[in-house]
């Protein structure tokens, strides 16, 4: 099954960072939060990336063209006409697809231009900026077990997301703007979703996914919520940025399962 992550975005809320560098691309543990979140897919049997480009988006193209210099001891032999030996080989098993999805392309428009790579076939999607330490195979058994277009992971946090107004039966039917005081469920990624969502998608590059879409997808009881109250966390801000830092540096980083 394939897995999209959406790494185009300008991420202009830790722009201390993302001036020099797309967001998925700042470093936890010196190496890109992108990274992260796959070596979680990875862990759970999930191998099959589509990495959507966008600001910036040769250096994530670069980072992985690079990616056996960047983490492989390497002999460059000048008197071989520039031979390059590399040693302790250290590879992933991954297949990633990057695509350069727009500058100003919102989340919708990036998903919509990466159909034609994910084809006819039920796919995972998650934002390029969180960690969790949430099991996708679980999200995927109670999507399947639905049978719903579409489940996004429901987190409780204190963010700046938008509501997930859910039933007793976790069907999503609305989204809102959070309250300050409001301790409802928040949409965190990590979704599920049907090639059926593509239809959904209608505006082009215009279309924010969390507003159309999901809302249309609510509206017609076709969008699930998968309550999850693990660790999850967001790298919005500098702050939790250090914050994630401090984690990994202290060998206790909850989403670490490899």
């Amino acid at each position: 099954m394939k897995v999209v992550i959406l790494a185009g975005g300008y991420g202009t809320r830790i722009s201390e960072e993302s001036h020099l560098r797309p967001k998925p691309m700042i470093e936890i543990g010196e190496k890109p939060i992108l990274w992260h979140i796959m070596k979680g897919y990875s862990a759970r049997g999930y191998n099959d990336f589509i990495i959507c480009c966008g600001y910036k988006q040769h250096m994530i193209k670069e980072w992985f063209a690079n990616y056996y210099l960047y983490n492989s001891d390497v002999t460059f032999d000048f008197t071989r006409e520039n031979h390059m030996t590399v040693h302790n080989n250290e590879s992933e098993p991954w297949r990633v697809t990057l695509v350069d999805t727009g500058i100003d392309t919102m989340t919708g428009g990036r998903i919509k231009r990466v159909q034609k790579y994910v084809g006819d076939e039920t796919f995972m999607m998650t934002y390029g900026d969180a960690v969790s330490d949430l099991d996708p195979n679980e999200v995927l058994a109670y999507h399947r077990k639905h049978g719903k277009l579409a489940t996004v992971t429901a987190i409780s946090v204190n963010q700046r997301f938008g509501i997930l107004d859910m039933e007793s039966d976790n069907s999503i039917r609305s989204f809102r703007e959070k309250d300050p005081s409001d301790n409802s469920r928040v949409s965190g990624g990590f979704m599920v979703l049907e090639p059926g969502i593509f239809e959904y998608i209608t505006e082009g590059d215009r279309t924010v996914f969390e507003k159309g879409p999901m809302m249309q997808l609510a509206r017609e009881g076709n969008l699930m919520g998968y309550c999850y109250d693990g660790f999850w966390q967001c790298m919005d801000t500098k702050r939790e940025h250090d914050m994630l830092e401090e984690m990994w540096d202290s060998g206790k980083a909850p989403w670490k399962c490899w």
